[in-house]
Order: structure tokens, then C-alpha cells, then sequence
């Protein structure tokens, strides 16, 4: 459950940071999700990064799973309108 902690803008920068592609986006019962395209290294640091979250987050879990590349994402680091 995210609300008002700018969890999407700290996901992005972070992903840009590390140079991950794919987007962040709210969804509708409060969770965020997290679309990353990168290597190993780059995932395990985005997911240490998303376990902490922003100053005034509370993130209680990470579930990550396995994904179809989309080239639409393979370039650069989007927040995405909300699911």
C-alpha cells in the first residue's frame, strides 16, 4: 500500500540511476508495480533499493517475478498511469 510517499518518482530515479528499463506504476488496491529490464546485478540493487522504499514508506514485501521482455520498455525508465 502506497499513498503519498512519492514511492513511483524514488523508483524511478533509482532504476535511472542504474540504468534499469521499464516503468512503475500505482495499481488499484494500493500496491505499486515495478516492470525492470536489466541485468542480475541491476535487478538485486533496484529490489535492495524497493525493500527500503522513500523516507516515510513502510514497505512490508517484494515479490518478484519473471517477465516476457517488451520492447516498448527497452529504453528509459517511465512512470506509467495507474492499473
Amino acid at each position: 500500500m502506497v499513498q503519498r510517499v512519492g514511492f513511483r518518482l524514488y523508483t524511478q530515479r533509482f532504476a535511472e540511476q542504474l540504468r534499469v528499463s521499464g516503468f512503475v506504476r500505482n495499481l488499484w488496491d494500493g500496491r505499486v508495480e515495478v516492470f525492470a529490464m536489466g541485468t542480475p546485478e541491476q535487478h538485486k540493487e533496484l529490489r535492495k533499493l524497493l525493500e527500503r522504499g522513500p523516507m516515510g514508506s513502510d514497505v512490508t514485501g517484494v515479490l518478484e517475478e519473471p517477465a516476457a521482455v517488451e520492447a516498448q520498455y527497452e529504453v528509459g525508465f517511465v512512470i506509467s498511469p495507474s492499473a
